[in-house]
């Protein structure tokens, strides 16, 4: 099951639901994140060399991004959620001149700016990669990873809208 990053009530909601199957039939559930998915489809698809960068529209002009070298079990630059300038900004150091595979809705929503940003060093994959049939695959090869249920953990990369709305308000 993809258990984030996403929208703190989606997640919640889907998390909630699996919890009540996974309970009821006695199963164990393996967790997986939405950026490995697209990370490992667009590895498999562009090569193993590739930098690949997936991105999920995190909405209010936000991504939630992450940039992995080849492999995703260690990315070159950890998950954010930030602006998509920024995000590329803050990846200049370690990308340098090598081209990129964006893939995600968050990259097809962004993707004038990838382009105006690297030019032909960026490779916008459309449409975005489904998740869920990355997301059986990766947890039939790693059963190791699969929880009880009730230890299913939300992967989030920002705090929740209710906190952001509290810290400006000054509580």
């Amino acid at each position: 099951m993809v258990a984030g990053p996403g929208s703190f009530t989606g997640l919640r909601v889907g998390i909630a639901a699996i919890q009540g199957l996974a309970f009821s039939r006695g199963l164990t559930v393996v967790p997986v994140s939405a950026l490995e998915a697209i990370g490992r489809h667009t590895l498999r698809n562009c090569g193993e060399d590739a930098l690949v960068a997936p991105w999920i529209d995190a909405q209010r002009g936000e991504v939630f991004a992450i940039l992995y070298g080849g492999r995703v079990d260690r990315p070159l630059v950890p998950a954010s959620s930030a602006p998509p300038q920024a995000t590329l900004d803050s990846w200049t150091g370690v990308v340098g001149s090598r081209p990129i595979a964006f893939a995600g809705d968050g990259a097809v929503r962004y993707k004038e700016w990838i382009v105006r940003t690297l030019g032909s060093r960026a490779l916008v994959l459309e449409p975005a990669p489904g998740l869920a049939v990355e997301a059986a695959r990766i947890a039939a090869r790693h059963p190791e990873r699969a929880v009880a249920p009730h230890a299913i953990v939300p992967i989030y990369v920002r705090r929740p809208d209710a906190e952001l709305a509290r810290g400006r308000a000054g509580r």
